[in-house]
């Protein structure tokens, strides 16, 4: 039988924390989730937390492996949870490495447990499938703690991108702005305003709708990451921590260049099954109309390939990973260059 808040008459979350959030000093534990299967009949999913502390501050939330084949939160953000010293903070650090750790052991974008896609999945339910609950926790226990909130996505097994911090246009203009300043100070080598084409359910929103301050990433994919892409990883993390006035320690800043994503005309869609050929490469500069892709296909020979075309100029900023596509794949996405800006430190007074 599920548990019942007698002052809301809302299921409980069976999630339990195994570490204080309120304590001074470092504490490593774990959100443990009741799960009963086959091998374990009172068993838990067991999902990695760290909590930092140093008397009052602000709060920041961060995670990674959202999605199970991601790989640069992960490892930055492990990294923290070993390197940060809890006396150069004011304030509170929340570091969740491994946010879907069902898909992030079984290295799928979904969880294995019950299909679900955890980004697709908020505000969640607390009386739901396993991804439901996660997603219910996050929502209603860990989001609104926070001030700011980081979350770190790649590519994952099926698209690669030239690596950038995010942030979303926003009814609440000074929100945005704020969620910009910290895209900005994540420095990034690429800085993108994006516009999410599927926006409903996603981690992203349900922070944004509490009004905290949100910045996302993807840096990098195919399944995979590397010393660049993790590089940048880590080195965001503690920008984003020190534009948030929790760590004391100097920035490390280096030129990026401006992106943005306006409108549908973005993107591309196949609309056939085959084998791509690209035409253009990510970070490419590419012209309205241009052809980016071809796509081959393979029940037989001597058939033309189909041929893709940007719909507007700019960036290839991603482009689908895998060799073969499928109707219905994204192929590309061109955003709007803007201008290299570097951000300058924050001077007190």
């Amino acid at each position: 039988m599920t548990a019942v808040n007698a002052a809301t008459s809302r299921p409980e979350n069976p999630i339990v924390c195994t570490v204080p959030f309120d304590e001074d000093g470092v504490r490593h534990g774990f959100l443990r989730l009741p799960y009963s299967r086959n091998d374990s009949a009172w068993g838990s999913v067991m999902i990695p937390i760290a909590v930092f502390r140093n008397g009052e501050g602000p709060t920041a939330l961060l995670t990674g492996a959202n999605h199970g084949d991601e790989y640069e939160g992960p490892a930055a953000l492990q990294a923290l949870t070993s390197e940060l010293d809890p006396k150069q903070i004011r304030g509170r650090v929340i570091i969740v490495p491994f946010m879907n750790t069902p898909a992030f052991r079984a290295g799928t974008r979904t969880s294995p447990l019950d299909g679900g896609n955890l980004n697709r999945t908020f505000p969640g339910r607390p009386d739901g499938s396993p991804t439901e609950k996660i997603a219910d926790y996050f929502d209603t226990v860990l989001a609104p703690m926070a001030d700011f909130v980081l979350d770190f996505h790649s590519g994952g097994k099926t698209l690669d991108f030239v690596p950038f911090a995010a942030a979303h246009r926003l009814e609440a203009k000074m929100q945005e702005e704020a969620c910009i300043a910290a895209m900005h100070a994540f420095n990034a080598p690429y800085s993108m305003v994006l516009l999410e084409i599927d926006n409903v359910g996603m981690f992203d929103t349900a922070v944004e709708n509490h009004g905290k301050v949100f910045v996302s990433t993807e840096l990098g994919g195919g399944g995979t990451a590397t010393a660049r892409s993790i590089g940048i990883a880590r080195k965001g993390v503690r920008n984003f921590l020190i534009h948030a006035g929790i760590l004391d320690a100097e920035p490390e800043f280096a030129p990026s260049v401006e992106l943005d994503m306006p409108d549908g005309d973005c993107f591309v869609f196949s609309e056939d099954d085959g084998l791509i050929e690209p035409l253009a490469d990510l970070g490419d500069e590419v012209e309205k109309g241009a052809a980016i892709a071809r796509v081959w296909p393979v029940a037989r020979t001597g058939q033309p390939a189909k041929i893709y075309h940007a719909r507007r100029g700019g960036l290839l900023a991603a482009r689908h990973f895998p060799g073969l596509v499928k109707t219905g794949d994204c192929l590309a996405v061109v955003a709007v260059r803007g201008a290299e800006i570097t951000p300058e430190p924050a001077r007190d007074g």
